[in-house]
């Protein structure tokens, strides 16, 4: 499968910390579903040269769409390094609500409309695929037209609060199994805590419909 197209707004002649920080960009962008554009923004100051410039992404977690800023090391003597901003932009396939959904609507196809547009314009959080929005529930109504964010959504759950659970425990042969009271919804996957007879809470990882997993 080929990487999707990405252009690029060649920075000015004699940047070469620009030429970097695009090539930089362009190389992390590749594996990005659509068409990826990438421009450099020119530097707010004159400063001296960069001898051998690398770049690196400043922080944890930054996005890579949007706007980005990009640190750059240079080989000098006082190791100093300096900073670019940049624009990402992916044009690209997203998934709207198809009519408006009421909170606890569990997702399926005929909810969901195809839209095309540049990626780094969604909502923070948003959920690009489709696959991640199937058969998951809303937690609050959404209107029409707006694309779902993670925080809008969750698995169905399959345990319930005060629904009664089967605790299950093993390991090394042997497999253990109790009954408690679920203290807070859950879905598959999910952490919920119980509450055993002898009234002491667990948390356990719910593996099925009333069911329920402790790790030890």
């Amino acid at each position: 499968q080929c990487a999707p197209p990405t252009t690029a707004v060649e920075p000015a002649a004699g940047d070469p910390v620009a030429e970097v920080v695009l090539a930089f960009l362009e190389q992390r962008a590749a594996p990005l579903d659509g068409t990826v554009q990438v421009t450099v923004a020119p530097a707010t100051a004159t400063l001296p040269p960069c001898p051998a410039p690398r770049a690196f992404l400043p922080g944890h977690g930054q996005p890579l769409v949007g706007r980005v800023t990009v640190g750059v090391r240079c080989q000098d003597a006082g190791a100093s390094v300096r900073y670019r901003r940049a624009r990402v932009s992916v044009t690209g396939d997203y998934w709207v609500t198809a009519r408006p959904l009421e909170a606890g609507t569990v997702i399926g196809a005929d909810m969901l409309a195809r839209r095309r547009g540049d990626l780094a314009a969604l909502p923070d959080q948003a959920v690009l695929r489709r696959d991640q929005l199937l058969g998951w529930e809303t937690r609050r109504p959404l209107a029409a037209g707006v694309v779902p964010r993670s925080h809008q959504v969750r698995r169905p759950p399959l345990i319930e609060r005060r629904q009664p659970v089967t605790l299950v425990a093993g390991g090394g042969g042997f497999r253990i199994t109790r009954e408690g009271q679920a203290l807070d919804n859950a879905g598959l996957g999910g952490q919920v805590p119980v509450r055993l007879p002898d009234r002491r809470v667990i948390t356990a990882r719910v593996t099925g419909p009333g069911e329920a997993r402790v790790s030890y």
